[in-house]
């Protein structure tokens, strides 16, 4: 008897799961991605994406696609919030790809999704489609929606975000951490602030403040810049890309830094905002059929400009196992995924959160100690920008 490849249902139609359906089908393997939501709306300004997630992104074939919006920021720079001091910079072109075998990359999050859709086919996405359970039988998954529907498959992977109901279903109810912070988001048109001088070139911008930061970077080919203001607020809990936060709030909480921040708050009329949340690391991804990827997996805060990338890492690695079994073989396929990606992907959980402290340390000693520990960023961060997930699935030690 002929070994059957395996059937594959996605649910959650974000970066990740776009990216695993794509590479599923791109090696032969029947997916398709169900999302809650009646349009893919594209909503979440900008992201970074760093050479390994470029990587990916390029087994993926749509780095084409998005070659024309995405900006490529000529180094970092880290500001001292109020006079701004250049404390600290580092390259993104010239010795960063050659020394990361790809480009650092700064784009609209829609952008990215929109080439992963179109390169996966929207055919194979069902949208309105909410995952309420996640049964599993014998020799497959049922998955039931809230509109009486139910899909079969031989696989389930859950990537519908850090509220995930399929890991819900997986490992029972859990509570996101609460981080203490809100991020404020927009994208500004460049137009809007001809008179900032320094956006004459495009650069991602770090400014470091006591009790806050801020980050700048520009996206859509260069014509707008992205931005992402982080405050202390324990009162505001709302977690969601679609709440509208308050412009005045907004440039109050950033009184008194330099001209640069206050001449973006200033021209940004509708921030978004959102509470910043993680989770706790889990102890397992998958059980029996029935796996987790992206935010659903390891829900990060944004410090290290890693959500999307390791989502991405995620994708192409439990793809290729997918491809490598037959509809049997799933289990020990999501098994050797979960191996080889936790590991990784906790110890980034765990930067993220000790990054908010370290971007808000009030001026004295302990700053500058920081700033002279940037130094040796590129260093430091090989490990993450550094990495090829596809190569780490060659050399990884076969299945026991």
């Amino acid at each position: 008897m002929t070994a059957r490849r395996p059937y594959v249902a996605v649910v959650g139609g974000g970066i990740g799961g776009l990216a695993v359906a794509l590479g599923l089908r791109q090696q032969g393997i029947e997916a398709v991605v169900h999302e809650q939501a009646r349009e893919l709306t594209h909503q979440g300004a900008g992201i970074a994406i760093g050479a390994n997630g470029h990587r990916a992104l390029r087994d993926l074939g749509v780095t084409e696609r998005l070659t024309a919006s995405a900006a490529r920021p000529v180094r970092a720079d880290f500001r001292h919030w109020r006079t701004g001091r250049s404390m600290v910079t580092h390259h993104l072109t010239g010795s960063y790809e050659e020394r990361f075998g790809a480009p650092f990359w700064t784009v609209e999050r829609a952008a990215v999704q929109q080439a992963l859709l179109a390169r996966l086919g929207p055919e194979h996405v069902r949208l309105g489609a909410r995952c309420t359970a996640v049964e599993q039988t014998a020799d497959g998954a049922v998955l039931r929606f809230a509109d009486g529907t139910a899909a079969e498959a031989d696989a389930v992977v859950g990537a519908d975000g850090i509220h995930s109901a399929v890991r819900h279903h997986l490992f029972g109810p859990d509570e996101a951490v609460f981080s203490g912070t809100s991020g404020y988001r927009a994208l500004v048109p460049l137009d809007r602030l001809r008179h900032v001088p320094e956006l004459a070139e495009p650069v991602l911008w770090l400014w470091l403040g006591p009790g806050r930061h801020f980050i700048a970077y520009p996206v859509a080919d260069g014509s707008a810049l992205n931005f992402l203001a982080v405050v202390p607020d324990r009162s505001w809990t709302v977690e969601s890309w679609s709440t509208e936060g308050d412009p005045g709030e907004l440039r109050a909480a950033f009184d008194g830094w330099h001209p640069f921040v206050t001449e973006v708050l200033g021209a940004c009329d509708h921030p978004g905002r959102w509470a910043l949340y993680d989770r706790e690391p889990q102890r397992t991804w998958s059980a029996g059929r029935v796996t987790l990827l992206g935010d659903a997996a390891h829900a990060m805060l944004p410090h290290h400009g890693q959500g999307a990338n390791q989502a991405l890492e995620d994708a192409v690695v439990l793809a290729r196992l997918l491809a490598g079994t037959d509809a049997d073989g799933v289990a020990g396929a999501l098994r050797g995924y979960e191996r080889l990606r936790r590991p990784r992907t906790r110890l980034i959980q765990a930067g993220s959160r000790k990054n908010a402290g370290c971007f808000q340390l009030p001026d004295g000693p302990e700053a500058e100690a920081r700033n002279e520990r940037l130094t040796g960023l590129p260093d430091d961060l090989a490990w993450i920008h550094g990495y090829d997930a596809l190569a780490a699935l060659r050399t990884a030690p076969a299945p026991v």
